[in-house]
C-alpha cells in the first residue's frame, strides 16, 4: 500500500523549496523589470497555496469515520484538487493581462539576472517535482500539487528561454509572449483536474468503468433475472462505490448470487458494493452490504 507518510514528507520539503523560490522569484523580477519571472512568481504563490492546501488535505483526510461523516473525510482531497485547479486559472488571467499590457510598449528587461534566478528556479522545481512524482497517482489531490510543480518547472524554462532571446537579439517583446505561452501552459495542465474534481464531486460514473459492460457481467451471473438501478461513483482517488438491485429467481442461492457479483465488482475495480436482491415473486426485499 502507498505509504501516506511519504506523501507528507515529499508535500512538507516541496513547501518548504517553493516558498523559498516564491521569495527569490519575486525579488528577482521586481529588480529585473522581467514579467516572465514575475509571471512565474505567481505561479509560485499559486503553488505555495497549493501544496500547503494538499498537505492540509492529506491530513484532514487520514482522520477516521465519524457517526456524521460515515464514509470519513476522503473527499476533502477532492475539494483540494478543485481549489487548486480554479487557482490556477486565477495565476493565467492575472498573466495575461499583465502580458497585453506589455505587448504594446515592452520595456527593457536585466536578461542575465533574470536568467540566474529562473536557473535557480528549475533546480527547484526538479527536485519539487522528484520528491511529488512517486505519490502523484496516489490521489486526485497530490496530482494536483504535482500539476502545480511540473507546469512551474516549465515556466522556469521559459523564463530561461525568454532571457536568452533578450540578451542576444535584444528583442524584448520575447518577455510577454513566453509569458503569455506560460498562461496557457498552466490552463492547459489545470483543465484535465478541474474536469476530474468535479466528475468526482457530481459522482459521475469513473471513467475506467464501462457500465453497460459492467450491467451486462452483473446480469450473467447464474440465478440473475436482471439488474437495476445500477450507480457507480468514486469516493475518492482509487475507491469506487457500487449500488444496484438485482432481481433474481426464487430458487437462487441469494449468497452465491452476491459472492459472485462481489467478483464481478472486483474485476472493474470497485471495491464498495452495496447490492439489494429482489425475488421474481417480489415479495419482500433482502438489502445486503459487503
Amino acid at each position: 500500500m502507498h505509504s501516506r507518510t511519504h506523501d507528507r514528507q515529499a508535500l512538507r520539503l516541496a513547501l518548504v523549496l517553493t516558498l523559498t523560490l516564491f521569495v527569490v522569484e519575486l525579488v528577482g523580477g521586481y529588480l529585473t523589470n522581467s514579467l516572465a519571472l514575475l509571471a512565474d512568481a505567481a505561479h509560485m504563490f499559486a503553488d505555495v497555496s497549493a501544496l500547503a492546501l494538499a498537505f492540509g488535505a492529506l491530513w484532514i483526510s487520514s482522520r477516521a469515520a465519524s457517526d456524521t461523516k460515515t464514509f470519513g473525510y476522503y473527499r476533502v482531497e477532492i475539494l483540494a484538487a478543485l481549489v487548486n485547479g480554479l487557482f490556477l486559472w486565477l495565476v493565467v488571467v492575472f498573466i495575461g493581462y499583465e502580458a497585453s499590457q506589455r505587448y504594446a510598449e515592452p520595456p527593457p528587461v536585466k536578461a542575465e539576472p533574470m536568467m540566474v534566478v529562473a536557473a535557480i528556479g528549475l533546480a527547484v522545481n526538479v527536485v519539487c517535482a522528484w520528491q511529488l512524482r512517486p505519490a502523484e497517482h496516489s490521489s486526485m489531490n497530490l496530482h494536483g500539487a504535482f500539476l502545480h510543480v511540473v507546469s512551474d518547472l516549465l515556466g522556469s524554462i521559459g523564463a530561461l528561454l525568454a532571457g536568452a532571446v533578450m540578451l542576444t537579439t535584444g528583442w524584448y517583446v520575447a518577455d510577454p509572449l513566453i509569458s503569455a505561452g506560460i498562461g496557457l501552459l498552466i490552463l492547459y495542465s489545470s483543465w484535465g483536474l478541474i474536469r476530474d474534481a468535479v466528475d468526482v464531486l457530481m459522482e459521475a460514473v469513473p471513467p475506467h468503468v464501462d457500465l453497460d459492460e459492467l450491467r451486462r457481467a452483473l446480469g450473467e451471473v447464474p440465478g440473475t433475472v436482471e439488474v437495476h438501478d445500477l450507480h457507480v461513483w468514486t469516493l475518492t482517488t482509487g475507491r469506487e462505490a457500487l449500488s444496484a438491485h438485482a432481481v433474481v429467481s426464487g430458487d437462487a442461492d441469494h449468497d452465491a448470487v452476491l459472492d459472485a457479483m462481489q467478483q464481478v465488482s472486483s474485476r472493474f475495480h470497485i471495491d464498495h458494493v452495496t447490492i439489494q436482491i429482489e425475488t421474481t415473486n417480489r415479495k419482500g426485499h433482502e438489502p445486503v452490504h459487503f
